[in-house]
């Protein structure tokens, strides 16, 4: 007989052996089916996510004209794994016209997990982007003999028109911040990177879809998963219109040419933005493919500084077309009345000169004509004083903070924060805590600041809050925020009023129309159109003065206001005026091939001239 200590050994083993199975059966069990997170795990080794791009946003200005659109481009893919050790780096180079320094590079670039934190050897890897169907045809013919190399299509920015680039913007590789910011972008995705393309990037990228994709265990792809059944399609991006009038936007950007400046058209019953033309510009399609980089450094060193918006960014002091918010703000405040009269000496004014001899006294129409110096010294002089005689007191600080208050409600000195207009500086319109600063609390009074009176001084305002104050004297007391975007009811909304009686802006439109038809406007204007206009000429400490300009037309029925700025040229009235006026024709005619065209001519303004 068997001993029996051996033989109920066997019932210990069998049971210790059949406990293990058990505990593996358990546990691949739990493994594979309870725990989810494990078997995510599993097919994240299997399978690969690629995503597919959505189409980005089209882009279209008021008139249905198509701005912005896409083109194919080509991205060169690599998963290194399946590169071996045998890849024809010399061959592959040449399929793609760049020498073994460049791969090195760009493959020491891709190993690089503190910049490219995705990295792995076995997905797929950007090696070359935004190449056009010239640059990967020798490619794609050998592709065959290049292990591990992919080719995806994707879609990159052109342009109909060569303008408009400081609105439109245009569309770069993001950055790491960028990836920190929104998890929806990965390493070699696009975005906007300013104007247009940046303020609206959510709307213009749509929603990204995933095609998954299968692999074998050598990490190889071996075709769609499931046939598909995990993909997901990609949402295109919206389109957006602009209130933009592309025809009206070239022209602004033609006529100041070769000069530094801006000029900033205005629909005033909406708000919207018809031209916001700086110059100099760029070609957006410079800013494109694969020569963006090194056309973006060209840019950025030039010393004329064309990436700079003007019409958002540059300040100037207002001049002469500040007379107009003076009258209505004396008018406002009490200081004048519409019929006060003040005495004019010409040049030989004093303590501001008048620019020419235009008789004495001058009363209001006449001073807004005539652009009398003199005259708005003293109505700023008395508004200011209403309630004492030439003293810093508590008095005289707060008919300034009322004369300052009543000028930032016209949309001076102050970002228009409610707007989508990018990039924009506030301009100043200075505090009693700046003279403070500068003078001490009681050291300064009227004829300190004397200069602000005809928008000179330490008054500075942009392009646009210059037509923006076009369009608020259009509108006899209210502005609606400037925007980009067309048919915006939100922004339609926005609506801003100064608070100064209707009845006064009738005097300064009165007064704008003599400017054209018998001021210094006269020499440009198309009197059929009822043009209402200021010109301002700006002392430039660093050189010649630089041209002002402000208007709108028609005078009852506004359509479109404007403002001119032009750099280091002279005149307002020789400078400005002409590129204004010219826009205004070109708008309400509607008629482009006639842009050119010498004002019409009235019998008064050939005698005047």
């Amino acid at each position: 007989m068997i001993n029996d200590t051996y033989y109920k050994r066997r019932y210990v083993i069998a049971g210790i052996v059949i406990a293990v199975v058990a505990i593996y059966i358990v546990r691949l069990f739990a493994l594979q089916i309870v725990d989810r997170s494990r078997r995510g795990q599993a097919d994240n080794n299997a399978l690969v996510r690629q995503p597919v791009y959505a189409s980005r946003g089209l882009i279209y200005d008021r008139n249905d004209s198509l701005l912005v659109f896409n083109q194919p481009i080509y991205e060169v893919l690599i998963i290194m794994r399946e590169m071996g050790t045998n890849f024809d780096t010399v061959g592959f180079c040449q399929a793609l016209q760049i020498d073994t320094m460049v791969y090195n590079k760009r493959i020491a670039e891709i190993k690089d997990t503190r910049h490219n934190r995705g990295f792995s050897r076995y997905t797929p890897q950007v090696f070359m982007g935004q190449l056009q169907k010239e640059d990967i045809s020798l490619l794609q013919e050998r592709l065959y003999n290049f292990p591990g190399v992919s080719i995806r299509k994707r879609t990159l920015r052109d342009y109909t028109y060569n303008a408009a680039s400081h609105i439109l913007g245009s569309v770069g590789e993001v950055n790491q911040r960028d990836l920190e910011m929104d998890a929806y972008y990965q390493q070699g995705d696009y975005s906007g990177r300013d104007g247009i393309e940046k303020q609206y990037e959510v709307a213009l990228r749509g929603t990204k879809g995933v095609e998954v994709l299968m692999r074998d265990n050598r990490g190889r792809i071996r075709g769609s998963y499931h046939d598909g059944e995990l993909d997901h399609s990609p949402v295109a991006g919206e389109n957006l219109q602009l209130g933009l009038d592309i025809e009206l936007q070239m022209l602004a950007e033609e006529l100041i040419g070769e000069h530094i400046g801006s000029a900033v058209a205005i629909e005033p019953e909406t708000g919207e933005i018809l031209a916001m033309a700086s110059m100099p510009g760029w070609d957006p399609k410079s800013l494109v493919g694969k020569k963006r980089g090194n056309n973006y450094m060209a840019l950025l060193r030039d010393e004329h500084k064309p990436l700079m918006n003007r019409a958002t960014q540059a300040t100037y002091s207002p001049g002469s077309t500040f007379k107009t918010l003076q009258t209505l703000v004396c008018l406002h405040e009490g200081g004048i009345k519409p019929t006060t009269e003040y005495p004019c000496n010409g040049p030989q004014s004093s303590p501001i000169k008048c620019t020419h001899h235009h008789g004495s006294p001058v009363d209001l129409g006449m001073a807004l004509e005539q652009s009398c110096n003199p005259y708005y010294w003293c109505a700023f002089r008395d508004q200011l004083q209403m309630d004492g005689y030439g003293h810093n007191n508590r008095a005289f600080r707060h008919r300034y903070e009322l004369w300052r208050d009543d000028i930032m409600r016209f949309g001076l000195g102050q970002r228009f924060e409610d707007s989508d207009i990018p990039d924009q500086k506030g301009g100043s319109i200075p505090s009693t805590k700046l003279y403070d600063r500068y003078y001490g609390k009681t050291g300064w009074k009227a004829i300190t600041i004397r200069s602000l009176s005809i928008g000179q001084g330490e008054v500075l305002v942009t392009p646009l809050q210059l037509a923006n104050q076009a369009a608020c004297l259009a509108n006899e007391g209210y502005y609606i925020t400037p925007h980009l975007l067309h048919n915006d009811s939100v922004m339609l909304s926005k609506r801003h009023d100064t608070g100064i009686d209707r009845a006064y802006f009738q005097i300064v439109k009165d007064g704008m129309a003599r400017v054209m038809t018998r001021g210094t406007g006269r020499y440009h204007n198309f009197p059929k159109w009822h043009i209402c206009g200021k010109t301002g000429t700006v002392q430039n400490p660093h050189g010649k003065d630089h041209a002002i300009f402000i208007g709108f037309a028609p005078k009852d029925n506004p359509k479109i206001a404007v403002a001119v700025a032009v750099e280091n040229v002279g005149f307002g009235a020789t400078w400005a005026c002409p590129v204004a006026c010219k826009m205004i024709n070109m708008y309400l005619t509607k008629h482009f091939p006639e842009l050119a065209d010498e004002p019409d001519k009235d019998p008064q303004d050939v005698s005047a001239k």
